[in-house]
């Protein structure tokens, strides 16, 4: 083998281990920075639950929530939700494999779920404010709904991410990119689920005792 060609076999080595270390500072730099992003947010969630906490028996003479709730309708909005957190690990799954067609079709599945989720909660919202019990009713109401309409914006935030990823699943398969783009998205859809539950453990469940 001649000079020449050990060197230009040297260099094409060196560049491959140099885009290698790069590709793996990008999905460091990636993953540490969306961290951040959940721990701010669990302060966020932890901000307000507490707040709901404090103000759950300042009803101002207004309907509690013994009164309000409908645990049957918020189960079976719960189920949607942690269903979709299950067809989104089937997702992953899928994208370890490299099945770009398997993944398109379990985030849609995610997304689905995910609507209903949503439709069910503006559904809520709309029957409590026709009821008379709107934010402005009471300090409850507004922790109320701040809370649980800040779980759902980020919910939506989420079906917005989810509709870009499956429209560069199609453009651009999964792997590479798509796989840190899928690992960060499933991080928050998992996260949300979990705040979901705290909602629905201490706001419903404990609201409706």
């Amino acid at each position: 083998m001649s000079s020449s060609t050990l060197a230009n076999h040297g260099a094409h080595g060196a560049a491959v281990h140099h885009e290698d270390d790069h590709h793996h500072d990008v999905d460091g730099t990636t993953q540490l920075g969306f961290w951040i992003y959940l721990m701010s947010d669990c302060i966020i969630f932890a901000t307000l639950f507490a707040t709901y906490a404090v103000l759950a028996g300042a009803t101002d003479g207004g309907p509690t929530g013994r009164e309000l709730f409908e645990l049957g309708f918020v189960f079976i909005e719960t189920m949607f939700l942690l269903a979709s957190s299950g067809t989104c690990g089937l997702a992953m799954l899928a994208s370890d494999r490299g099945d770009a067609d398997k993944v398109s079709f379990w985030l849609k599945i995610t997304f689905v779920l995910g609507a209903c989720f949503i439709a069910m909660e503006v559904y809520e919202f709309q029957h409590l404010i026709h009821e008379g019990a709107s934010p402005q009713r009471s300090a409850f109401l507004s922790a109320f709904f701040t809370l649980v309409g800040t779980h759902g914006l980020h919910v939506t935030a989420g079906l917005v991410w989810m509709g870009v990823l499956m429209f560069q699943i199609k453009r651009f398969g999964v792997g590479g990119f798509m796989t840190r783009r899928l690992a960060t998205f499933s991080m928050f859809w998992h996260f949300l689920d979990v705040v979901w539950i705290c909602v629905f453990t201490l706001v419903y469940l404990k609201g409706a005792m």
